[in-house]
């Protein structure tokens, strides 16, 4: 590692790669550097899905590492701007599809799957006026799945490009500490590698954390004088229901994107991360803050009877609270308190009659849970009564179209939470008020996808390269 780059990128995940990628594609000379808090992608492991118990690894080896923590996990490239960030909010649908089209040929071109789901337009409108009928938007956006295994061998092929192809290296187990500003211009930034502390120069400087970086991304922004607006705050269960009860919604759709406005509150509950014979799988954060997350495998073989997904309710906060990360953090941390440290699984049907799940009563559910540390327990002691309230409604109002899922024996996991530091005050081209800083990705709360991810790092590639 030089002490001098002319591009340095904070975060290896899609935002970080694609910036390298798009970058080194048009100015092929520059010096470019990537350091994650993880490791490379052929070290990270995660022992929790072979004995199906976590060992609590320092970093977590499914938040942290090459190819950030939703490639690793299962992903899904939403192929619709409408889904997975606030893109549409910096350009038109034309210019933003375009984009998206643009890194989806990336994609394809280092392995992905040419199939595409959601493409099927006489079935996603037969879903869609059927949801209609019950309040519920189904948000139309075609998939391309590359499943966990799928998507680690995408991820690895850019990894070696880049290494052997182009003037980039990557840094494991190096953690950013301070962006160094002089006379409202970077010019670098403290690094920490195996307790080993190093300044680096540099002329660019972009950040791309991912979740689980978006703490420190907050922090360095107050450090700095960046303005910033609260982001909302997602928080809630990852349900898990037999594939019956879920198969004639994902087999067109890949993943049914749902929205419902609850009846007491009003509050917006989403369906997020749909995977059909997939796993709920657990993943660490600061602290061994333990949230619950799914993936699934693209191979039939590896696939199981159960399809799992997320249901996030949004919360937008006003002044003076601007603490959404600190917010979502407690809610978790409160989960970990009851369990020992894991996660919390719950049946439906405990949870409506007031009753905590023992382990008796799970043994008893017809959905057997694919998490298998899981901690029987009761949810109503985590989650907010305005969270809990707004998810049971969704549930029951989602049954209309999906006949079981306002089941006794409906699995419900917590607390499932997405990380999004404050929205940074930025330009189109994602710079903020301190010039040639930019700030990317989920952790910098602008996407919350891999595809609009990557599409943000091909916009700042290309205006660093009109730049130098």
């Amino acid at each position: 590692m030089k002490n001098n780059y002319d591009l340095v990128i904070v975060g290896a995940g899609p935002a970080g790669i694609f910036t390298a990628i798009e970058i080194t594609k048009i100015k092929p000379e520059l010096s470019v550097l990537i350091i994650d808090r993880g490791r490379s992608i052929e070290k990270r492991v995660c022992p929790a899905r072979k004995t199906g118990k976590c060992v609590n690894c320092n970093p977590c080896g499914i938040t942290f590492g090459w190819s950030g923590a939703g490639a690793f996990s299962d992903g899904k490239l939403s192929l619709s701007p409408e889904v997975g960030g606030r893109i549409l909010d910096y350009y038109s649908e034309e210019e933003a599809q375009k984009l998206i089209n643009y890194c989806d040929d990336i994609y394809l071109k280092f392995g992905a799957s040419k199939t595409v789901y959601g493409l099927n337009t006489e079935r996603v409108d037969e879903i869609k006026y059927e949801a209609s009928k019950h309040n519920i938007r189904l948000i139309e956006c075609p998939v391309r799945h590359l499943g966990t295994e799928l998507a680690y061998e995408v991820l690895k092929k850019m990894y070696l490009h880049l290494m052997e192809n182009t003037n980039t290296e990557f840094e494991e187990l190096t953690e950013a500490t301070d962006i160094i500003v002089e006379n409202g211009k970077v010019k670098g930034i403290n690094i920490k590698n195996k307790s080993v502390e190093f300044k680096i120069e540099t002329k660019n400087l972009v950040v791309a954390p991912g979740r689980g970086g978006a703490e420190w991304l907050t922090k360095e922004a107050k450090n700095l004088n960046i303005k910033t607006t609260n982001n909302a705050v997602d928080i809630g269960v990852r349900v898990e229901v037999p594939n019956s009860i879920m198969d004639h919604l994902t087999k067109d759709l890949y993943e049914a994107k749902l929205v419902y406005y609850s009846d007491t509150f009003g509050n917006k509950v989403r369906t997020f991360c749909m995977n059909p014979g997939g796993v709920v799988s657990e993943e660490h954060y600061d602290e061994g803050m333990a949230v619950v997350n799914g993936h699934s495998y693209g191979e039939k073989e590896l696939r199981t009877n159960n399809t799992n997904f997320a249901m996030l309710v949004s919360t937008t906060f006003t002044e003076p609270f601007n603490q959404p990360i600190d917010y979502g953090q407690y809610i978790a941390k409160l989960g970990n308190m009851l369990t020992g440290g894991g996660i919390m699984v719950q049946r439906l049907g405990d949870l409506l009659m007031g009753r905590r799940t023992s382990e008796s009563r799970l043994k008893k559910s017809t959905t057997i849970p694919t998490m298998k540390s899981a901690v029987p327990g009761d949810l109503s002691f985590v989650l907010p009564q305005r969270h809990l309230t707004s998810i049971v409604e969704a549930l029951k109002a989602f049954d209309k179209i999906a006949p079981g899922l306002y089941s006794k024996n409906t699995l419900l996991y917590g607390v499932e939470v997405k990380f999004y530091s404050s929205k940074f005050e930025t330009n189109d081209k994602f710079e903020t008020q301190i010039k040639n800083l930019y700030t990317i990705g989920d952790g910098a709360g602008i996407t919350r996808g891999l595809m609009q991810a990557s599409v943000t790092g091909v916009i700042v590639a290309r205006n660093i390269a009109k730049q130098s």
